[in-house]
């Protein structure tokens, strides 16, 4: 379980002091696909950038099966670190490195024996559903197979946590579609917790069965995405669903 406590972030700027995030208190239980939206600005991504600690918080805790995180260092957080998986908006794959060996890249860094890694990333690139473009490069597949790399990546070091920052949003209808049936999948079977910071509120409604809406910095409404979009109690996420989509 994850629990987000009293989490503050701010920024010192040539204007003063700006906040990123005020006081957010989350509670994302084993096996949920929670689902986080806002406005752009409003500070979703500076959120998922604390709980994987590449930015520190300010204020507050972050709690991981009763453990304080943001009191971790050295070792001890790079061991965390390993243990979430990130999915990027753009993929962020090492285009002179073969697909076999982006995913292989985590476990390089981990110092895993070749032939374990190996058997692993053959073992990743099958849950994708690409095994056969394991020796092509990113820039020979579409967008679609390149995230479907990135996730396989995210998966390397068996993380219990996927955190994924805007995984569709360069992606066509049809591409989104499959991508989020396979993180579904991948939570149904492997038991991973996700988060997914999103702009389409189809997207929540497809895959998330937890949601928050962020809103200048703060969490104006949460809960089950079947009450929360049903029967919205703030104005702005009122708002927000009459567009159809969030812009961010």
């Amino acid at each position: 379980m994850i629990e987000i406590i009293n989490l503050s972030k701010f920024f010192s700027t040539e204007n003063g002091e700006f906040t990123a995030i005020n006081n957010i208190n989350l509670t994302i239980e084993d096996g949920d696909i929670f689902g986080i939206i806002g406005m752009s600005g409003a500070g979703k991504s500076t959120l998922i950038r604390c709980i994987n600690l590449l930015e520190k918080p300010s204020e507050g805790k972050i709690l991981i099966d009763g453990v304080d995180i943001t009191a971790l260092e050295g070792k001890a957080l790079l061991d965390l670190r390993r243990k979430i998986g990130m999915v990027f908006q753009k993929f962020n794959l090492l285009m002179q490195r073969t697909i076999r060996d982006n995913v292989a890249f985590p476990l390089e860094v981990a110092g895993v024996d070749k032939n374990q890694r190996m058997k692993r990333v053959d073992e990743l690139l099958d849950i994708v559903g690409l095994n056969s473009k394991a020796g092509a490069y990113p820039v020979q597949l579409s967008g679609g197979q390149q995230q479907r790399v990135s996730i396989a990546r995210a998966l390397a070091n068996n993380p219990a946590l996927l955190l994924c920052d805007e995984p569709t949003s360069a992606l066509d209808s049809l591409t989104t579609n499959s991508i989020l049936k396979l993180l579904k999948d991948i939570n149904q079977k492997l038991g991973v917790t996700i988060i997914i910071i999103t702009h389409e509120i189809s997207v929540v409604e497809k895959i998330c069965n937890k949601v928050a809406i962020i809103d200048e910095s703060r969490i104006i409404e949460k809960g089950f995405v079947k009450d929360v979009l049903k029967n919205p109690q703030h104005e702005m996420t009122k708002k927000l669903l009459e567009r159809g989509e969030l812009i961010g």
